[in-house]
């Protein structure tokens, strides 16, 4: 097997927990020993079904029991498929089946109580009565695969990413250099388990570094942002992980009386990674929580991707973020000029355990430290490529004479030593020559209007050049004016940016976001082009007119 599954396997501590909060129930606890206990009784039963070699689909809401399957699939030798437990008919008939045909999976696991909704895919809850004392270790060469990770959607449909044993090892790795000689002693968090930052950045990461762990549901905190904080203080956690949208909507959503009590002082390393990362984000956390006893010198900016495991690269513990500003004029162009009143770009901290080139993404040569181009990555936390599709894997996992790169998709750059990220590859809106970025747009229309709720700008392409678009969300719309608040929008938009931009507002929660808070821009493209936004207002130039006109004849 693994360092990992044969390390965690060889000393499961009694004297650690795991708990989840559950909503309006009393904490659901285990120790490493019992969760190790209940993972071998797993893996015996999976053996007993004949399956063991094949991918299993893990149907499960948050909480322990996903975990129990997880590792029962890794140490029966079985490739593990964790997806989100579907809700409703659409889900069920489009993702389930989508993933069951796509990972091969045979088997589908989920709790009891959703066996009988889930029966249509011929889904069955583990026997947990199978003897723990009966599992014998199955080797398993560290090459082979031991999940696949299915990528969020935003720029696409997601993709299987074929995890290996020994990638997985090498990241955990990575994550535990970010805490130095001081490793994490309990972490709290609630992103999903079937997203690779929830899985490796929480689950497994806790028990690699043998830590305590508080678990809570990202439904719970969505409702309540405070609830995460109140894990953080109530179990004195040192150590948690959210990505720029958790940041934000913890500050935007906790009121002055929620803070009574709330002591955050003994959060040492708050990882903020998955997109773009604004420093206004941070620095209006630090502003909000400062008086609590969080510090800034806890966030710890870090830039990752499914492709390799989790983490890239990421700021060490007490460094806190790196800020440099730029030109506007030098980042639209693509090579940088600093400049202190400048735009502020955050670092993602320095290569280390794995390499990062930054190449023209049309002629894949290296640019100079300071110009902005696609940001590829290399070492052994590297996948082994895409599930069922050879093409997209050697397309994106390329080979060359200096080894194997992956191609993130991803823009970015080198400069003084840390990696700053700037954007996705697909998502860049070209228009006259000039680059702009869908996250600088949202964030000044977010900044415009007190009830702008988030936004996705999106290019259309026609044949005389690209045009902006911005979806719009537009709070408490009754009580307001969609037309006049979409000319104050625009109006900020158009004087930041100087170019035409077409607005479409829509009521709250209209901008759909994957389960790590990316904005799905693709989607809501579609969406747009496809008339199925829930429109308040609309504001387009001619040529998008045209454009939405064709589309929908």
């Amino acid at each position: 097997m693994t360092d990992f599954v044969t390390g965690f396997r060889a000393r499961p501590r009694s004297d650690r927990t795991l708990t989840y909060l559950p909503d309006g129930r009393p904490p659901v606890e285990m120790t490493h020993a019992e969760l190790d206990r209940r993972a071998r009784s797993v893996a015996v039963w999976l053996a007993g079904t004949g399956l063991a070699d094949r991918p299993v689909l893990l149907l499960y809401p948050a909480g322990l029991d996903f975990l129990t399957a997880f590792l029962g699939c890794l140490y029966a030798g079985a490739v593990a498929v964790p997806a989100p437990l579907p809700l409703g008919a659409a889900s069920r008939s489009d993702r389930v089946d989508r993933l069951v045909k796509d990972s091969g999976a045979r088997l589908v696991l989920t709790p009891r109580a959703h066996v009988e909704a889930l029966a249509g895919f011929g889904a069955v809850a583990f026997d947990d009565s199978a003897d723990p004392e009966a599992y014998r270790p199955v080797e398993v060469d560290p090459s082979a695969v031991a999940y696949l990770q299915y990528t969020s959607g935003s720029t696409g449909q997601p993709r299987g990413v074929e995890v290996t044993h020994a990638a997985l090892t090498h990241n955990l790795k990575v994550l535990a250099a970010i805490s130095g000689d001081t490793p994490p002693r309990r972490i709290a968090g609630w992103l999903p388990h079937h997203h690779d930052m929830g899985l490796v950045g929480l689950l497994l990461q806790a028990l690699d570094a043998e830590a305590d762990l508080v678990l809570l549901s990202p439904e719970a905190f969505v409702a309540r942002p405070i609830r995460w904080l109140r894990a953080i203080s109530d179990h004195r956690a040192d150590w948690t992980v959210a990505p720029d949208f958790g940041y934000s909507w913890t500050t935007r959503r906790v009121g002055d009386a929620e803070l009574e009590g709330l002591d955050l002082s003994c959060l040492a390393v708050a990882v903020s990674g998955a997109e773009p990362i604004r420093i206004a984000t941070l620095d209006a956390f630090v502003e909000r929580f400062g008086p609590v006893g969080f510090r800034r010198t806890a966030l710890n900016p870090g830039y990752g991707l499914a492709e390799s495991t989790l983490v890239v690269t990421c700021t060490t513990r007490g460094r806190g973020p790196t800020v440099r500003t730029f030109t506007p004029e030098s980042l639209a162009a693509g090579e940088v000029v600093p400049h202190p009143d400048g735009v502020p770009l955050v670092g993602c901290g320095e290569p280390a355990e794995m390499a990062v080139r930054v190449v023209d993404a049309l002629t894949g040569r290296d640019v100079p430290d300071g110009t902005i181009g696609e940001i590829l990555v290399s070492g052994p936390s590297l996948a082994a490529g895409y599930h069922g599709d050879p093409d997209a894997t050697a397309t994106t996992f390329i080979t060359g004479a200096d080894g194997r790169w992956l191609r993130t998709g991803d823009l970015g750059m080198l400069h003084e030593g840390q990696l700053y990220v700037t954007g996705r590859l697909k998502d860049l809106i070209i228009v006259r020559g000039r680059n702009l970025y869908p996250h600088d747009v949202e964030a000044t229309a977010r900044e415009a209007h007190a009830e702008a709720g988030s936004g996705a700008a999106f290019g259309l392409q026609d044949a005389s050049g690209e045009h902006v678009v911005l979806v719009q969300e537009m709070r408490r719309a009754t009580q307001g004016d969609p037309a006049e608040f979409a000319d104050t929008v625009l109006d900020a938009v158009t004087r930041e940016f100087g170019v035409p931009v077409s607005i479409v507002v829509v009521r709250s929660n209209a901008v759909q976001r994957t389960t790590s808070g990316k904005v799905r821009r693709r989607h809501m493209r579609e969406l747009f082009l496809g008339a199925a936004l829930p429109v308040l207002h609309t504001v387009l130039t001619p040529a998008v007119a045209a454009h939405l006109q064709e589309a929908t004849r």
